[in-house]
């Protein structure tokens, strides 16, 4: 059983490495069987996390109510730790100034992007295991402080050299010392490797992960007086190479659209999400939402590609899937994390398509009005956007409002029994 350091009480993140204390192991499922206190004390204001509380120019100031955590509620699941951990989530989403956002990882200070990872995994965790402890967020944060450690314990005369021997030690460290792997998360088995707390026990993680990683020890060095110069790391563009460091004074121009900010580092994190959760994952030519109103009967694409009857058959068996109350299955997403990524996603506050995707998957929960508010939400927020909408979408999204419109003036309409059943029927851990 994977086992995982862990610092000594009271040593604080920002302490030099040498007045640290020896570090110890501890077994890995006793403490997330164990450990009983949260990363955020549990509050009454936890509750409150259900609403967007950030400022926003896509209207979360207008008070959007999300829907996960009270259907879980309603469906006879405990979301206290998921809400605490929405809650700590937020809390370093209201610390993004525009400067922030546009800030390099490795040299960010103001949200400290390990903790905001890992509280993502803490909700999703919650969510899907329904444990009645929550993922140890601060000992995963002693985790990624334990190799910076290490880091400074086995390369310490490499602080005597040039910034790029610095750089090759450290990507040694992580890629040959400790075994760091990249996958691309393409297989249900994988996507574990979408959240911080597996990719720090099993060393394989996706290029986000991985730079999240390779930042925090940056961070921890720069806090120690270590790094007298600046380093940027270069996110891959191609599915097999790792996220590099180099000197930012031999930058070229051409390494500017590789930068990592902290923004396009959450969003890419909770995007990889979506897109290994969404509940209708076939034909990837189509974008998310597409697929999904294609499922809803929304879209019709008949009139520019011959429609294949695997395709007409697999989106009708994942809305019969929805409609029997089962929510994930193998290669079938997992409607209740693509929810808690959509949410997350309108929090951060980088695209009204969010809005409107989040909108079609309340539509497939049963969730109509809801699903109208949050669609006309995003009919509001793009008249503002300057990003081109393809006539597909835009027609489907017409549709939809019409279709949820009609509903609305049901009597008795606005939610069908399965609504929260899908929820609630399947208790299998992630």
């Amino acid at each position: 059983m994977s086992g995982f350091a862990v610092t000594s009480p009271g040593i604080s993140r920002t302490s030099s490495p040498f007045a640290f204390s020896p570090v110890s192991s501890l077994d890995l499922w006793k403490l997330w069987k164990y450990q009983l206190w949260p990363s955020v004390p549990p509050s009454s204001s936890s509750r409150r996390c259900s609403a967007v509380v950030c400022r926003s120019e896509l209207g979360a100031a207008k008070g959007l109510k999300f829907v996960l955590h009270d259907a879980l509620d309603a469906s006879g699941i405990d979301t206290t730790h998921a809400r605490v951990a929405r809650e700590g989530f937020c809390s370093q989403i209201q610390k993004l100034s525009n400067i922030e956002r546009e800030t390099s990882i490795s040299i960010n200070r103001g949200v400290d992007l390990g903790k905001t990872v890992l509280y993502i995994a803490a909700e999703d965790d919650s969510i899907i295991s329904h444990s009645s402890v929550p993922l140890p967020v601060d000992a995963f944060l002693e985790r990624l402080d334990d190799h910076s450690l290490q880091f400074c314990s086995q390369y310490s005369s490499s602080f005597r050299s040039s910034p790029d021997k610095i750089i090759e030690c450290l990507e040694r460290y992580l890629y040959v010392d400790k075994g760091f792997r990249r996958t691309n998360a393409t297989n249900q088995s994988e996507q574990r490797s979408l959240y911080l707390p597996s990719v720090l026990t099993h060393r394989l993680g996706s290029a986000t992960m991985l730079s999240v990683v390779y930042s925090e020890i940056l961070k921890m060095l720069r806090l120690w007086g270590l790094l007298d110069f600046d380093v940027e790391i270069f996110f891959p563009s191609d599915p097999y190479s790792l996220p590099r460091g180099y000197h930012k004074q031999k930058s070229k121009e051409s390494d500017q659209p590789h930068i990592m900010t902290s923004q396009s580092l959450l969003m890419v994190t909770l995007r990889d999400l979506k897109n290994a959760f969404w509940p209708f994952q076939l034909d990837n030519t189509r974008s998310l939402f597409l697929r999904a109103a294609h499922a809803a009967n929304c879209y019709d694409g008949s009139n520019n590609v011959e429609e294949s009857g695997f395709g007409l058959a697999s989106a009708k068996a994942a809305q019969h899937r929805l409609e029997r109350g089962v929510w994930t299955g193998v290669r079938f997403g997992d409607m209740r994390r693509a929810l808690s990524a959509c949410e997350r996603l309108i929090v951060l506050e980088t695209d009204p398509k969010e809005l409107r995707d989040y909108s079609v998957l309340l539509y497939h929960c049963g969730f109509y009005e809801e699903s109208l508010h949050f669609l006309r939400y995003y009919q509001d927020a793009k008249k503002q956007a300057s990003d081109s909408l393809s006539d597909l979408e835009e027609d489907a999204v017409e549709k939809l409002m019409i279709r949820l419109n009609l509903i609305s003036m049901e009597e008795g309409g606005s939610r069908p029994s399965y609504g929260r059943s899908f929820l609630s029927n399947n208790s299998e851990p992630w």
